[in-house]
């Protein structure tokens, strides 16, 4: 059941939820620039990309997002849960491409089944190539990341007929410069990280998200709520909606449809994982209320 705050502050849906819901999206900072690097280098065929950024900073909505602005135009695989041996990366690449091969244990007759049918599918459909997206990329092994090279060589003489997009956090960089996957990471021709928000963009995407879900004149947030909300999450947007969603429930039982900097400072002291705050005479003058 949906929180009551709902109908109190007149919104349509939860402005604040953790499912990466692409609606919610916000082309802006490092965001844009994300996405037009991406949309760039598919474009020119780039065959290895990567987006890294920490916990928190949005990649899976990015990656969700990028799926859904490809799938008129690509064939689109995504693995979310890529922690698997190379056959069963192999095998997963395969389903996603409806192919049935779940008990070819062979990897290199696997590479066989799905480069005939990549081959297939853009004799078939001149305009559409196919793009693997993988998350969560930092959690695949060695091994696996080796054998996801070797499907990058999947060609022809004019183009890619796999393209590879990665997004993980900043544990991916450190298993790239790893000695055996040096050839892999002299693939990967474009990156970017992804960096928390400033207080402006925090500002900006707290009005956006509230304007989809509904809002009209409330909620309000007062500047220095904000500024606490800023520091308290560090600028990572699943901070900012866990943080932001439990002000408003605060709000909410106290009537007020103005969140207020003791409503964060609560919503801080209740979330493991959000940054501590410390408070001194003149932050208490004017956080105080």
């Amino acid at each position: 059941m949906p929180p009551l705050y709902l109908d109190f502050y007149n919104l349509e849906q939860l402005p604040f939820s953790l499912s990466p819901n692409t609606d919610f999206f916000l082309a802006f900072g490092h965001y844009r620039k994300a996405f037009e690097t991406l949309d760039i280098a598919l474009q020119t065929g780039e065959g290895f990309l990567k987006i890294t950024g920490e916990i928190g900073t949005g990649k899976t909505l990015l990656c969700r997002k990028l799926l859904n602005t490809l799938a008129k135009s690509h064939h689109t695989i995504y693995i979310p849960n890529p922690a698997l041996s190379p056959i069963a990366l192999l095998q997963s690449v395969a389903t996603e491409l409806s192919l049935a091969c779940d008990n070819e244990s062979n990897p290199h007759q696997l590479i066989k089944v799905i480069t005939a049918e990549l081959i297939q599918r853009r004799q078939q459909e001149r305009a559409k190539s196919a793009i693997l997206c993988i998350d969560e990329a930092q959690s695949m092994a060695i091994e696996t990341l080796e054998t996801m090279r070797l499907l990058t060589n999947i060609e022809t003489e004019s183009f890619k007929l796999l393209q590879v997009v990665l997004f993980g956090q900043q544990e991916l960089n450190d298993k790239l410069n790893l000695p055996q996957l040096r050839q892999l990471k002299q693939r990967i021709t474009f990156s970017y990280h992804l960096e928390p928000l400033t207080l402006q963009e925090l500002m900006t995407y707290i009005s956006h998200r509230l304007r989809l879900a509904g809002a009209n004149s409330s909620p309000q947030f007062e500047y220095h709520a904000l500024k606490l909300l800023h520091q308290g999450s560090g600028g990572y947007p699943r901070l900012i909606n866990i943080l932001t969603h439990k002000a408003l429930l605060l709000g909410y039982g106290e009537g007020l449809k103005t969140i207020k900097p003791r409503h964060i400072k609560a919503a801080i002291r209740d979330t493991e994982g959000a940054f501590a705050i410390r408070f001194n005479l003149i932050n208490w003058l004017l956080y105080g209320s």
